[in-house]
Formats: structure tokens, C-alpha cells, sequence
């Protein structure tokens, strides 16, 4: 029997094609359809694939449904979501509606700057390490400026120097805060290669080492802010929004609350990252890190009864993501998203996010705080298991409406219904 190896010389040499045959081969999985399966980029071209991604073999398809009834800051949004959860569209569209007539959402932006971090070591003074780089911030600033002059023609660039003293295991580190500010993009390339090409200057004048120069994802000088207000008569009455508030305190005080809680508001921000081309990783660890912004991992929102009795919901949360550079640019579908939200900048569309994260973590607190969260979501899931059953046309909805009234959303059971509708019973 001849051994298989991982090791394949050339293959990111090869076209996709051969990648494909070599990948089936290896797997044992020759013939068939799936290489077809494989070919079929869906609306990407296969020469674009083939230079957003190494060693390309294909594309993971993901459904883009669109949220409505979001009226934000005066404006009617229609938003793009990209997601494999089909509960998702559903709760923001129940959510806007919900505040539609109240106004809608409001929403703010404290500005687009990003953070590049300078990691420094083997400083016997750290103290005064950091100020000698304090010292520097105008040669810091024609270093920063000098890398991306088109940024700096744009309105952007350097904009602020904080220098850190961390005490680690094996001594004292000074770490330098390049604030950068990249307007459009969502910056990553830009700071990086600022603090490049400032390590050596630091080295030079503290006498340290550089170590790391990156950016940071904890991007806490770019703050997306949404608020809303939902009318009592509009969510049911004061038994629905003190039960939102209980729910909410929940996650406010228990880290293993928070983490699904917080879930539920990454589901709709992932989903608008994602149709937009933007690079959802470094959405979600900003967002979770900015949450344990205190010592301790709590809520991204917060719920509050007004004066007038009503909820109000608030969200606050790093939103590091651009109009122009990788796949915003290339991906053809992201581009189509971007149009239908008619984004004018990353601000306008950092907004739009965290509106849209608002609204999603309101249809979760409400669905615990009356039917539960499966009763919906269970719902809208059981057009997925009638499919899996072998459900088509006209039975899929009768299968899944079935399942719904059994109160029984499983496989077995929507196999079974499926066999008694087709022999007429």
C-alpha cells in the first residue's frame, strides 16, 4: 500500500485544476462529481480565487440574505448579511420594525484610527526609555507620514504617540502606540509598515531591541456607537422589557452568560463584515477583547428603562473595517453589498454595523425574556432539516410546518413526516 503524504512539492504552482485532482487524490475521492463541485466558483471569478488565497481549490458559498426596516440616523437601510444561520435576517428585521416608528436607530462614530504596537526589550531604564521616545513624536510623525503619503494627501495619517510600560516574566518591555488614522481603509497594511520602518529609530535611540511591530485589533480609537429606543406598546409591555433587562443584567455579571450573549450580537455584525469583504477575524477579537475592557469579560450593550417607561438599548464596540483595499475591493459581491447599503466611508458603514449588532442582541433578550430563544429559531431551522431529509418543492415547507407543530425539530423525525406525506397519509 503506498503511504500518502501531505508533502507535495509545487502543488501552489499548479492551477486549480491539478490542486483539485491532487487534493481528491490524496483523499481517495476520485471520480464522481465532486471536482465539478470544486470548479464551481459561484460568482467569483477563478482566477481571482486563485490570487485572494493560496493554494486555492474552490469556494465556500455562504447565503447573503438582506435585513430591512432599518432606519438609521433618519436613513432607510436595506444591509446584506452574509451568514449560514437562518434565524439571523429574521431577528434584525423584527428588531427594526419594532423601532422603525419610534424613529430608528441613532448612531456615532468616535473616529477611524488605528493602533500599531513597537514591542521594545532589554531596557534596564524603562522609564526612561519612554520618555527619550516621547521626545521624538514630531521625527516619529515625518517617519509615519513618509510611508503612505496618499494616506496623508487623504486627510490621514499619524496622529498620536503612547508609550507603555509592561512588567513581563522576563523583564520590563516599552511599547510604543502608533495613532494612525486610515480614513477609508481598514488601515492593517498601513500601520504595519509604519512601524517597520520606525523599529530601527527606536532601537537606536533607547539602546533596546524591537522585537514585534503589528497592529493592534483591540481598536479602541475606533469605536462604532448605536442607541435605540423601543416603545413599551411596541415589545409586548413592562413583563417583556423588565424580563430584556433581567436577561441583560445576566450577561452583564457572568462571563459564561456574556459569551453567548455577546455571540448573539457578533451573529448580525459578522454577517454585514463578511458581505462587505471585511476581515470579520479581527472584528470579532476586537470586539471580544474590548468586553474584558474592565478585568473581567462582560455585555458589548446595555439596557436602560427611560423616564418614559420605554427600552432603551445601547452598544459600543471597536469596528475596525474599510471601503477600499482586499477583498472590499476585489470580491465582486462585496462591492454589489457595499452599493445596495450606499456606504459613502468606513465611518458611515461602521455605524450601519453596530446599529445592525443592536438590533440582533434586542430579538435575542426578547426571545429568552417571552418564548424562549428556540421557539424561533427552531422555526426558521426546520426548512434546513426538512431538506436534509430529502424535502423538496411544495415539502418543505409542509415537512417543516410539521415539525414546528410536533415541537420536534430533528432529522428522524422529518424523515419519518416526509415518508408519511409522500404515501399520502
Amino acid at each position: 500500500m503506498t503511504h500518502k503524504t501531505s508533502r507535495i512539492s509545487g502543488f501552489h504552482k499548479l492551477g486549480v485544476p491539478e490542486r483539485i485532482d491532487q487534493t481528491l487524490a490524496f483523499a481517495g475521492l476520485e471520480g464522481g462529481d465532486l471536482k465539478s463541485l470544486f470548479l464551481d466558483t459561484g460568482n467569483l471569478p477563478a482566477d481571482l480565487v486563485d490570487q485572494l488565497i493560496e493554494n486555492a481549490v474552490g469556494t465556500m458559498n455562504i447565503p447573503v440574505g438582506v435585513a430591512t426596516n432599518l432606519l438609521i440616523d433618519g436613513k432607510d437601510y436595506l444591509v446584506p448579511m452574509a451568514t449560514e444561520e437562518s434565524s439571523v435576517v429574521a431577528a434584525v428585521c423584527n428588531a427594526a420594525r419594532q423601532c422603525y416608528d419610534a424613529g430608528g436607530f441613532i448612531t456615532s462614530m468616535s473616529g477611524t484610527r488605528m493602533i500599531a504596537q513597537v514591542q521594545l526589550v532589554g531596557i534596564p531604564d524603562p522609564g526612561n526609555a519612554r520618555l527619550t521616545i516621547l521626545e521624538h513624536t514630531e521625527e516619529i510623525r515625518a517617519i509615519c507620514d513618509d510611508c503612505d503619503p496618499v494616506l496623508v494627501r487623504l486627510g490621514g495619517g499619524f496622529r498620536d504617540l503612547e508609550v507603555r510600560i509592561i512588567d513581563a516574566p522576563s523583564g520590563p518591555m516599552v511599547v510604543t502606540h502608533l495613532i494612525v488614522d486610515t480614513r477609508d481603509a481598514m488601515g492593517a497594511n498601513a500601520v504595519n509598515t509604519m512601524a517597520e520602518k520606525l523599529a530601527p529609530h527606536i532601537e537606536t535611540w533607547t539602546g533596546g531591541r524591537v522585537y514585534l511591530r503589528i497592529l493592534s485589533n483591540l481598536a479602541d480609537h475606533r469605536l462604532a456607537r448605536a442607541r435605540c429606543v423601543w416603545k413599551l406598546d411596541a415589545i409586548g409591555g413592562a413583563a417583556v422589557r423588565d424580563g430584556m433587562i433581567k436577561a441583560y443584567e445576566f450577561a452583564l455579571m457572568d462571563p459564561y452568560r456574556a459569551a453567548t450573549h455577546n455571540k448573539g450580537i457578533m451573529n448580525g455584525v459578522t454577517a454585514v463584515v463578511m458581505a462587505t469583504g471585511n476581515d470579520t477575524r479581527a472584528i470579532e477579537a476586537g470586539a471580544h477583547a474590548y468586553a474584558a475592557r474592565k478585568g473581567w469579560y462582560s455585555s458589548l450593550t446595555q439596557w436602560e428603562v427611560t423616564r418614559e417607561g420605554d427600552l432603551a438599548g445601547s452598544l459600543e464596540m471597536p469596528m475596525a473595517v474599510g471601503l477600499i483595499g482586499g477583498a472590499t475591493k476585489l470580491h465582486p459581491m462585496a462591492r454589489a453589498c457595499l452599493q445596495i447599503m450606499d456606504v459613502q466611508n468606513a465611518a458611515q458603514l461602521s455605524r450601519v454595523i453596530a446599529a445592525v449588532g443592536l438590533a440582533q442582541n434586542f430579538s435575542a433578550l426578547k426571545a429568552l425574556a417571552t418564548d424562549g430563544i428556540q421557539k424561533g429559531h427552531m422555526s426558521l431551522h426546520s426548512q434546513n432539516i426538512a431538506l436534509m431529509a430529502g424535502a423538496e418543492g411544495e415539502e418543505i415547507a409542509r415537512v417543516a410546518q410539521r415539525l414546528v407543530e410536533l415541537g420536534v425539530v430533528r432529522i428522524d423525525v422529518a424523515e419519518a413526516e416526509l415518508q408519511k406525506l409522500r404515501a399520502g397519509h
